[in-house]
């Protein structure tokens, strides 16, 4: 027996072949029958036995040739099942190619998905490689004194909590802290730098996940007398340091670690003690647009307007 494909027995795929045209001659003759109908005979009794009779033959090498053609379906074998889209490949049958493109349509897409998971999976390997290296290491934090990493699960003691800020509150004279936990286990800040900006940290144990700047005389709290994590500064000035400072929180990124992120942040927030002292590093100058510069460079902690920090 020759094989047309793996699992496709050829002889009797000739043989299903031929038992397909049997098949639609015997349909074809019982539609003829049907056609026809009651012949002439002499006797409308007679006429009615004649039709039954060869209806009924028909109707048998119908039922005949289909189960024939069952039994050789049986034998053909199932075609290979490498093909990438499985029964979708029978779309490639239909003759009218150039008005319903499915099957070629079907194909790219399923060549890009696989070119995009093989990229993906490069590409993760890769940044797992570089293991996250933008942290506050570079703004002269100590090897010797950092700590031992933490575990990365999101629940940490909160008696470690409260130590890693005191710790941060000691570290910056000019910047006070006020830890408050009026939710339950989660943490918030008060951070008030000098007489410039108050400072709102809405915390999930040691992770900050978001921040709210206001000015130094404006209302931080609601009516009930809790921190107001929702309002906004009225100050243009403070609404864009907000917004700085949630870029900051995604710049420093180290899960491993995160009380060094915390402390990489409170450094970066403490150069704003001359927001409205420093001049713009890049055009020199205090004001732009009546704005003092509210960018300060995650690295250098220099000072640049918005539009000067491109």
């Amino acid at each position: 027996d020759g094989v047309l494909s793996p699992g496709v027995n050829l002889e009797a795929f000739s043989q299903a072949i031929a038992a397909i045209q049997a098949l639609r001659s015997s349909v074809t003759r019982v539609f003829d029958c049907l056609k026809d109908g009651m012949r002439n005979k002499e006797t409308l009794e007679g006429r009615e036995k004649g039709f039954v009779a060869a209806f009924q033959e028909s109707l048998h090498s119908v039922s005949r040739d289909l189960g024939e053609l069952e039994r050789l379906s049986n034998l053909v074998g199932k075609p290979s099942e490498n093909h990438p889209l499985h029964n979708s490949g029978l779309l490639s049958l239909d003759p009218v190619q150039d008005k319903t493109p499915l099957y070629s349509q079907l194909l790219q897409a399923y060549k890009w998905s696989n070119k995009l998971q093989y990229h993906a999976g490069l590409a993760s390997g890769l940044l797992n490689q570089q293991s996250l290296k933008r942290s506050a290491n570079q703004m002269g934090v100590s090897a010797k004194r950092r700590p031992k990493a933490q575990p990365t699960t999101l629940v940490l003691p909160p008696q470690y909590v409260d130590d890693v800020i005191n710790r941060i509150d000691r570290m910056f004279p000019e910047m006070t802290i006020q830890l408050s936990r009026p939710n339950g286990a989660s943490a918030m800040l008060l951070v008030t730098l000098g007489k410039v900006l108050k400072v709102i940290v809405v915390m999930r144990s040691l992770f900050i996940d978001r921040t709210i700047v206001k000015g130094y005389n404006e209302n931080v709290y609601t009516e009930d007398g809790k921190l107001d994590i929702w309002s906004k500064s009225n100050y243009q000035v403070f609404q864009k340091v907000t917004d700085h400072a949630t870029t900051a929180l995604l710049h420093y990124q180290l899960p491993q670690m995160p009380d060094v992120v915390v402390r990489s942040f409170m450094t970066w927030l403490r150069s704003y003690i001359k927001l409205f002292q420093a001049p713009c590093q890049r055009c020199g100058k205090f004001l732009q647009d009546g704005l003092p510069p509210t960018w300060r460079d995650f690295r250098t902690l220099e000072a640049f307007h918005d539009t000067c920090r491109q």
